[in-house]
């Protein structure tokens, strides 16, 4: 199973996602666009394509000039019936690909929250194991109206577009599932400045909510996870003995 993993900023991460993975055997394969902006060009290569998340937005494509390819890549994955997880930013490159409008610093939300599961969310493969809602992680200011023919999953008073399904396995999902609480201890250490200015007294109330909130929202987001590696569909490469033949 090949797993090419776009990461979009430096220390986002694979969390609860990397569990799930390395249960599956992946090989993953990283690009980091952040340091060199280069992305998958043969998609025979990967089974699957994972886009984390980022503080730029899905439409910053003056100062991020690889967006609107990485959109076209999103788009060339799903249309091959290859499974495709979009996270975050991730999730709104992915609307965009699909033909959406993002809205950007329409929904910020912060922490962890209550995410409400739609009736089409709980026949999912990928929710329909955390009941009518869970808690997890958020941390964004845009949002992104539902593409067309996309399935609306999970919901939020914040964010009306809070996961989503195109065809078998396109996903996006706008919390962050992957970030379990060592992620989030990581992201607490690494971006305290910008923690402060979006989040005042988060800070300093982390422990109490990571005691309150954290292992609930572990559990449901390797359960996420677990769900959306299981839908990889792994093609076989054909050996050169049987390429020459």
């Amino acid at each position: 199973m090949r797993v090419a993993v776009v990461e979009n900023m430096r220390n986002t991460g694979l969390g609860a996602l990397a569990k799930a993975l390395d249960e599956a055997g992946a090989d993953i394969e990283w690009f980091r666009v952040w340091q060199d902006g280069i992305l998958p060009q043969d998609i025979s290569r990967h089974d699957a394509l994972v886009v984390l998340g980022g503080e730029q937005s899905a439409r910053d494509d003056e100062a991020h000039p690889y967006l609107p390819e990485l959109a076209r890549l999103s788009r060339r994955f799903g249309d091959a019936g290859k499974a495709v997880l979009g996270i975050c930013l991730g999730s709104q490159i992915l609307a965009r690909a699909y033909g959406a409008d993002n809205l950007l610093g329409a929904a910020r939300e912060f922490g962890w929250h209550n995410i409400g599961v739609t009736g089409e969310g709980r026949a999912d493969p990928l929710l329909s194991a955390l009941g009518g809602e869970f808690t997890i992680f958020e941390w964004h200011a845009d949002t992104f109206t539902l593409p067309e023919g996309a399935v609306r999953l999970a919901t939020s008073p914040v964010a009306e577009n809070q996961a989503f399904r195109i065809g078998r396995a396109v996903y996006g999902t706008q919390f962050h599932f992957e970030a379990n609480t060592s992620v989030v201890e990581e992201w607490k250490a690494d971006f305290p400045e910008t923690i402060a200015r979006i989040a005042p007294g988060w800070l300093e109330s982390h422990a109490e909510l990571a005691a309150r909130h954290g292992g609930a929202a572990d559990a449901a987001g390797l359960a996420i996870a677990r769900a959306w590696v299981s839908l990889i569909e792994r093609q076989e490469i054909a050996s050169l003995t049987e390429a020459s033949a």
